[in-house]
């Protein structure tokens, strides 16, 4: 992940995090019905690591909610 970047991906970790928990699947579950560990789940939401458009649009599936919604970044 490009340093310059860092925070577009914590933005995208919060609101992956913030859609589990409206939906109350917890990060196990929700790493389980996408087909990772739940500590890249976990990894993916704190920003430790980067996440292809790949994971993410399952991750967007599985909670229902738009890519758009998901990068939509409050400031």
């Amino acid at each position: 992940m490009r340093e310059n970047q860092c925070e577009k991906y914590r933005a995208l970790g919060l609101n992956i995090a913030y859609y589990r928990k409206q939906r109350r699947i917890s990060q196990s579950r929700l790493a389980e019905m996408i087909d990772i560990s739940r500590t890249h789940m976990s990894r993916i939401e704190t920003a430790d690591c980067a996440v292809s458009l790949d994971v993410v649009f399952e991750i967007c599936d599985v909670l229902g909610v738009s890519p758009s919604k998901m990068f939509d970044f409050r400031e």
